[in-house]
């Protein structure tokens, strides 16, 4: 009987310690997840983005994917950033025309592969913790102004990051410029003050993404944020 009893006693305890380990183990894989895997999360609900309306005006965010089929055609800058190749004849007008203005823009950051995406969003995210932030918050304010893998338009190629030569002009002349201007090589701010609550992102005054003249014309003129005027259209 007691060896009975000792065996069941240590059955028992093993039970206990396997349930121990696995509900530690469930646990941690979460969180990683959840730390790691917006992207995988994310997916489970997304939209592909649609070009029902052409290329140009391709919307691409939180909730609309890139799909997986998606087909660029890459041509490289001489600072070595890279652009879906159909925009590069307005990207270099508009430059050329702003350089005659006694303004000097550059492509500060072109296309993205996912992977390079992925990297900017952890860089962010790990800069908010080290300033305090707990791993929620860091996640949250960095979405605000990274995009997921699969959700950003610099994996479209059509969209670019764009910087002063401070060496013969300000950021400030540089942007004011192109809030004026840039509609008429067919480009507008993505991501404008006061859209926030639309767009997913915060103001970035240096974000430029084209959709054509007609398109950037309209925008400008109406005030609307992309995601808006394409549902207008609809």
């Amino acid at each position: 009987m007691k060896r009975k009893k000792s065996f069941l006693k240590k059955i028992t305890l093993l039970f206990v310690l396997f349930l121990i380990i696995y509900v530690g183990h469930t646990f941690a894989t979460n969180d990683a997840v959840k730390l790691q895997g917006f992207g995988i999360i994310k997916q489970e609900e997304h939209h592909i983005a649609s070009d029902k309306y052409g290329w140009k005006l391709m919307i691409v965010n939180r909730d609309n994917y890139i799909p997986d089929d998606y087909e660029i055609d890459l041509m490289e800058l001489s600072n070595g950033q890279k652009i879906e190749s159909r925009i590069y004849p307005y990207l270099q007008e508009m430059f050329d025309d702003a350089r005659n203005a006694g303004v000097y823009p550059f492509v500060r950051d072109g296309y993205r592969t996912a992977e390079e995406q992925q990297q900017i969003l952890d860089d962010k995210i790990n800069a908010y913790r080290s300033e305090g932030y707990t791993k929620h918050m860091a996640e949250e304010t960095a979405m605000e102004w990274v995009a997921l893998p699969g959700t950003s338009e610099h994996q479209l190629g059509l969209a670019v990051d764009i910087n002063a030569d401070t060496s013969k002009c300000s950021r400030d002349d540089v942007y004011n410029w192109l809030l004026d201007n840039s509609y008429k090589y067919g480009f507008i701010q993505r991501y404008p003050s006061g859209k926030t609550s639309i767009t997913g992102v915060a103001n970035e005054p240096w974000h430029y993404r084209y959709v054509g003249k007609e398109a950037a014309e309209e925008i400008h003129q109406s005030g609307l944020c992309l995601e808006e005027y394409v549902e207008n259209l609809r």
